[in-house]
């Protein structure tokens, strides 16, 4: 199984037998580590309706046929565009062909804006797969919420994608005692150095994380971690 990061926040997952694509925010992103166009995928996973999030969601869907997931409102606002979804809600579980989803709780806001008009898109949620026992967390946008302790301590995170980036989610501080909270075997740090005011140092951050005994890979645009290296 193979986790490609591909920018902002922005997830591929090859399982071997499923393409997912979390959060795609590749075009008009100067992060990105790849074109819309080269994406295939048969889940468009979403965590919530801002732009940075949902930005290529419906032309990949509409490309390759992929089912949008996401909490009910903003699967329903893709819905309404003829596209195929299936609209979940905060604590709720659904086994797919690829594995066991369940959408957690995140603190942020969900809108998009349509015609200079902000259209509410339900709450904002993380995002925990168990593919075939390997269980991966992102987290979204989120500031530090103690019930990330209660996420941890149900779950044996193998690999979590955290916000670094500050000004709109939590900063690295924030997310060193996430990860704590999480205590996940590797963390990878998202959402952050796509624009100036998110600018962070995600090495300096690998660096803190050693300090709690946790792996960290600041992985680049297109930079990949695949199943058996984090075995190793």
């Amino acid at each position: 199984m193979k986790f490609t990061f591909l920018g902002h926040s922005s997830l591929f997952i090859d399982t071997g037998e499923y393409k997912l694509i979390v959060d795609p925010f590749l075009t008009g992103n100067p992060a990105a580590a790849v074109q819309a166009d080269e994406i295939q995928a048969d889940y468009v996973l979403l965590t919530h309706g801002h732009s940075d999030h949902i930005g290529d969601a419906e032309h990949i869907a509409r490309a390759t046929g992929a089912t949008i997931v996401g909490i009910v409102e903003l699967a329903d606002f893709f819905e309404s565009k003829g596209l195929k979804t299936i609209g979940m809600n905060l604590g709720g579980s659904f086994k797919f062909p690829f594995g066991k989803l369940t959408f957690t709780p995140a603190l942020h806001s969900s809108s998009v804006q349509v015609d200079g008009t902000n259209v509410y898109l339900g709450v904002a949620a993380g995002i925990l797969l168990d593919l075939d026992g390997f269980i991966v967390y992102h987290a979204g946008d989120t500031a530090l919420f103690s019930d990330l302790k209660l996420i941890g301590n149900r779950r044996d995170i193998d690999l979590a994608f955290l916000p670094i980036g500050d000004y709109f989610t939590m900063g690295p501080e924030d997310a060193l005692i996430s990860a704590e909270w999480l205590h996940p075997k590797h963390v990878v740090p998202v959402h952050y150095n796509t624009f100036g005011l998110i600018a962070q140092d995600g090495e300096q951050f690998v660096e803190e994380l050693k300090k709690i005994d946790i792996r960290g890979h600041a992985l680049k645009p297109g930079e990949s971690l695949d199943t058996s290296d984090l075995d190793k």
